[in-house]
């Protein structure tokens, strides 16, 4: 019997030697986010490929695939989030086979990733949303409840969840306001409800409270980094300079709002197993039409803009487009 095929290991430290060569040469004539995005993609990749049966905890270049392609990629939650993957990894696997003729072929070369469907915008009912709100509060996460309160109280994007830094972040225990903006770079200044502002100021002073006394034995945030919700998993150090190594990702974001809904009861699970974060904001975007906004303020708040600054009317209608039952029941106040 043949002895089995050995893989070549990298060096010590197993990926951040190789993305920091990969950088310095092939990354070299591309712009500062291409770079840093990329980064940060291969970073998670190389993370996820590592812990994959028979990789033993390391990453190994030769175990790049085609199947492992593909499958990291089906985690990913945007197809955007999906193309960007795609372009990072095949750009490092030509890289490997240019440079360092590790591998003989690009797997991630030929992978297609399909247009994401739009979706009818989501519109939450009395029942799912007293739900989810429930859940929410009974996780009795001081995190978890701030980054809900930013979604259906605000209207936030996933994205500015993620991206909210500290010194963008206002808050008191009477006023609050944030500067959000991170898609497209369409930033905007929003006044925080209440119901938004509280959740984000208790988590806040509890992070003080936290550094002070150091009692807790898990951290809120991580304090050396800029944004305002870090990662709780395991961190990997980034160049001097760049602070997203501590950042809550996008996924990080929806990963956690799936694991939140776990914890529902069998009744409550039926009505909001299927509720992403995004419908949070679509739901908050009817609730503010309800309550009487126009429909070109929703979409300053949203940041609904167009490149001119001006309210982007169709998107916003997209977000609060009518239903059957809402035009239903405005038939019953036609007066004859």
């Amino acid at each position: 019997m043949d002895a089995p095929s050995t893989i070549r290991v990298f060096p010590a430290p197993p990926i951040e030697r190789w993305i920091e060569e990969f950088r310095g040469s092939y990354l070299a004539s591309k712009d500062k986010a291409t770079v840093e995005a990329y980064t940060r993609v291969l970073k998670q990749f190389a993370i996820w490929l590592a812990g994959q049966p028979g990789s033993q905890g390391q990453f190994h270049p030769r175990t790049i695939t085609r199947t492992a392609v593909e499958i990291f990629l089906g985690t990913l939650n945007s197809s955007s989030h999906k193309n960007q993957a795609r372009s990072a990894i095949s750009s490092f696997c030509q890289w490997l086979i240019d440079e360092k003729q590790i591998l003989e072929r690009n797997p991630a070369r030929g992978i297609n990733v399909p247009p994401q469907a739009l979706l009818a915008p989501r519109i939450l009912n009395e029942k799912e949303r007293f739900a989810v709100r429930q859940v929410v509060e009974r996780a009795n996460d001081i995190r978890g409840e701030a980054i809900f309160a930013l979604g259906y109280w605000a209207g936030c994007r996933v994205s500015d969840v993620s991206h909210l830094m500290m010194e963008h972040t206002h808050v008191t225990s009477k006023a609050g306001w944030i500067h959000v903006g991170h898609k497209g770079d369409k930033w905007r200044d929003i006044d925080l409800v209440n119901e938004a502002r509280r959740p984000l100021y208790v988590y806040l002073t509890a992070i003080a409270r936290e550094q002070g006394d150091g009692k807790k034995k898990q951290k809120l945030r991580e304090p050396s980094s800029a944004y305002v919700f870090t990662s709780q998993r395991e961190k990997i150090p980034v160049p001097e300079g760049e602070c997203d190594g501590w950042r809550l990702m996008e996924d990080g974001v929806h990963l956690w709002f799936q694991r939140l809904k776990k914890k529902a009861t069998k009744e409550e699970w039926d009505l909001i197993h299927d509720i992403t974060f995004h419908d949070l904001r679509h739901d908050f975007a009817h609730r503010a039409r309800e309550a009487g906004w126009s429909i070109e303020e929703v979409a300053y708040y949203l940041g609904h803009i167009t490149n001119k600054g001006t309210p982007a009317i169709q998107t916003t209608a997209r977000y609060t487009q009518v239903s059957r039952e809402q035009v239903k029941e405005k038939l019953k106040q036609i007066k004859g």
